[in-house]
């Protein structure tokens, strides 16, 4: 991404400074990396369980820190899109924080509706628990976690969702 296409692909957020002005700084000046997004991490803000990682732009991330309402950037549609625009799960930040270099940020949220933050109609998209150790990898089966879908998602989108 060329200089002026990274200064207008950051707007309206604040230029990076120094590492240190970066690390130790007030201002919010996120990096995105060079598709022009930033990772997002939301975990439900009573029980800390992570829900989900998606991906934002800058828009994405300026509508959040506006409405208060997670917005993201679907790098398969190539759009933003709103959580729970379709399904009525909106999530709702309680808070939001950025790490050391402000290359990812964390969503502590609270999921409205059915409570699902996965399209496969579970709370967490992270549903299935890799086994740890495994000597063979090729053949690895991963065990289900975290309960049963909490709504149908044939009847609630209209189309495959892919995030």
């Amino acid at each position: 991404m060329t200089t002026a296409a990274s200064a207008s692909a950051r707007e309206p957020f604040a230029e990076r400074g120094s590492a240190h002005e970066i690390e130790e700084g007030p201002a919010f000046a996120p990096k995105l990396d060079d598709g022009g997004v930033i990772a997002a991490v939301a975990t439900d803000a009573d029980t800390g369980d992570v829900l989900m990682l998606a991906w934002m732009d800058a828009q994405a991330l300026a509508l959040t820190i506006e409405t208060g309402h997670a917005h993201f950037y679907s790098r398969s549609r190539k759009r933003l899109w709103k959580k729970g625009e379709e399904s009525g799960n909106i999530l709702e930040v309680v808070e939001m924080r950025t790490d050391c270099d402000q290359d990812a940020v964390w969503l502590k949220v609270r999921v409205a509706g059915a409570g699902a933050a996965c399209h496969t109609g579970r709370k967490s998209c992270f549903y299935r628990q890799i086994p740890l150790p495994a000597r063979d990898v090729a053949g690895l089966q991963m065990r289900p976690v975290g309960g049963a879908p909490v709504f149908d998602p044939v009847s609630v989108y209209k189309e495959t969702k892919h995030e």
